[in-house]
């Protein structure tokens, strides 16, 4: 009877390290791969058994709070993100006016720009096409006096 009452109190404190380890490990504080380890060393195989099915529900709530910190963490960081870029609007607005004015006028001279420009390259193009043709079609028949000399030379011939 002393070692019925022996095996159940051990039955007990194994059954309440079990509750301890699949607690911390809901909790996150407990590796799971050194808490299997842990569990091989028990002595009773149907604890081992529902420590481990334990465990395996606790694995899934732990990926949940994972995926939950993630959430949290984004929705921080947009949070943020929209804080620095409403302070940098508010900075461009009170340094330099508003952004449709300036853009207004930069457009504004690049079109005044660009229309000089073209007037430019209407009244030089004449004169353009009249240099390139004009290099074009005049044909000198004149030899060179240096032309002279070389063959001149080459020929042996003395003046």
């Amino acid at each position: 009877m002393a070692q019925t009452g022996a095996g159940i109190q051990e039955l007990m404190a194994a059954e309440t390290r079990a509750s301890q380890i699949v607690a911390e490990a809901r909790m996150g504080e407990y590796n799971l791969d050194s808490l299997f380890e842990e569990l091989v060393s028990c002595q009773n195989k149907s604890i081992l058994i529902s420590t481990k099915r334990r465990i395996c529900v606790a694995r899934p709530r732990r990926g949940n709070r994972m995926k939950q910190a993630k959430a949290d963490a984004q929705e921080l960081i947009d949070s943020y993100r929209a804080e620095k870029q409403e302070e940098f609007n508010n900075m461009v607005l009170s340094k330099g006016g508003t952004e449709g004015s300036a853009s207004a006028q930069l457009q504004a001279d690049t079109d005044k720009e660009i229309s000089e420009l073209q007037a430019e390259f209407k009244k030089n193009a004449q004169k353009a096409v009249d240099v390139l043709l004009s290099k074009c079609c005049e044909v000198s028949l004149e030899v060179p006096t240096a032309r002279v000399r070389a063959t001149q030379k080459l020929a042996g011939v003395t003046n």
